[in-house]
């Protein structure tokens, strides 16, 4: 049973910093890739940081020199350092996998609430 365990969510000031991870286990096959997403409109989901099996980045543009994505392959776990942190940054964020041979897989997702 595939399991993304999200972690380091929580309240903080203005300015402050967090660090969540996403531990990922009973995944068969490689993963090509992690990511992390924040909710939108209508029930979706926007990218917010992802990294690809060779390592490449990619981040939103609220999150570019603020936030930065790493993953630990050895322990299939991914995480986002966040600094800087402003109360726009408030949101649930869903940490996402995708495995070879197309399998797509979601936590429950992590509260991060910055106050002013």
């Amino acid at each position: 049973q595939v399991q993304l365990a999200e972690s380091g969510g929580g309240l903080v000031q203005s300015g402050g910093s967090l660090r969540l991870s996403c531990a990922a286990s009973g995944i068969f096959g490689d993963i090509i890739g992690m990511g992390w997403y924040r909710r939108a409109p209508e029930n979706q989901r926007e990218l917010v940081a992802d990294i690809g099996s060779s390592g490449i980045t990619r981040y939103a543009d609220s999150a570019k020199g603020r936030f930065t994505i790493s993953r630990d392959n050895a322990r299939n776990t991914m995480y986002l350092q966040m600094n800087m942190l402003t109360p726009s940054d408030t949101d649930v964020y869903f940490c996402k996998l995708v495995a070879r041979g197309g399998g797509v897989y979601w936590g429950q997702g992590t509260q991060v609430t910055v106050s002013s």
